[in-house]
């Protein structure tokens, strides 16, 4: 039970991540460019090394290293296909093409939000520090991500409210996703498989639609700010993991 309260408290919070666009509301337009560089390097590190250095060494111990990797690749190649068959695209611009439909966004956001849930559960379902970072993992990604859909909802007729409104609702299937990971997990120990299947999904957004970001950014000074950001996210999941012991 205590468990199950864990994945409830860190999916509702994640949840709230959707209300971080209302801050946008009192900010300039080059005010957002610089925080959401900023958060994307940040959360490229974080997804990288909570893959890489989190994730994929907890599924090596429970699979075998084969085993682990196979299952690795699944989940980046199901991420793939997702984002291209559901226009799920992490861009940070009003004017993205592959944001063209308003509710496309929020579907494919459900969806994703859904699949956090489930790896959270079983992040948990190993030990209460790895679910915690992870869901911080989870979390940095998500505010980024926000800030972006939220601009591209107005931008798509949504009003400022409204636009807050589903895009909670939205992020709120990550609960969903938790209580249903928690008991699908426990049932058919699905804890070994997720890991892996989330850490091929944390690279595959790094890689394709984060890294692509920042490349986009020409300013030299933004430039070395964002890759310090970048190796900083990597060192915080070191760090964490370090004085964890994972």
């Amino acid at each position: 039970m205590e468990i199950l309260l864990w994945i409830l408290a860190l999916t509702f919070l994640n949840g709230f991540v959707a209300f971080i666009g209302a801050f946008s509301l009192w900010l300039k337009k080059e005010q957002i460019d610089k925080i959401i560089i900023i958060l994307v390097a940040l959360s490229t590190g974080a997804l990288l090394g909570g893959g890489i250095l989190h994730l994929m060494p907890e599924a090596v111990e429970l699979l075998g290293a084969e085993t682990a990797f196979n299952y690795m690749l699944v989940g980046f190649i199901l991420f793939f296909i997702i984002e291209r068959f559901l226009h799920w695209n992490h861009c940070h611009e009003e004017n993205c093409e592959i944001h063209t439909f308003s509710h496309m966004i929020l579907i494919g956001d459900g969806l994703h939000n859904f699949i956090d849930g489930l790896i959270i559960a079983a992040s948990f379902l190993v030990n209460i520090p790895f679910g915690i970072i992870t869901s911080l993992i989870i979390i940095a990604h998500e505010i980024p991500q926000e800030l972006g859909d939220f601009g591209v909802l107005v931008y798509g007729g949504f009003s400022k409210n409204k636009a807050l409104f589903y895009n909670f609702i939205s992020q709120l299937t990550c609960v969903i996703g938790g209580v249903v990971g928690f008991f699908l997990a426990q049932t058919y120990n699905l804890v070994g498989l997720l890991l892996p299947f989330a850490a091929g999904g944390f690279i595959y957004i790094a890689a394709s639609d984060l890294i692509p970001e920042l490349h986009k950014e020409k300013n030299k000074k933004k430039m070395i700010g964002s890759f310090i950001f970048f190796i900083f996210g990597i060192a915080i999941i070191y760090i964490i993991k370090y004085f964890a012991g994972h």
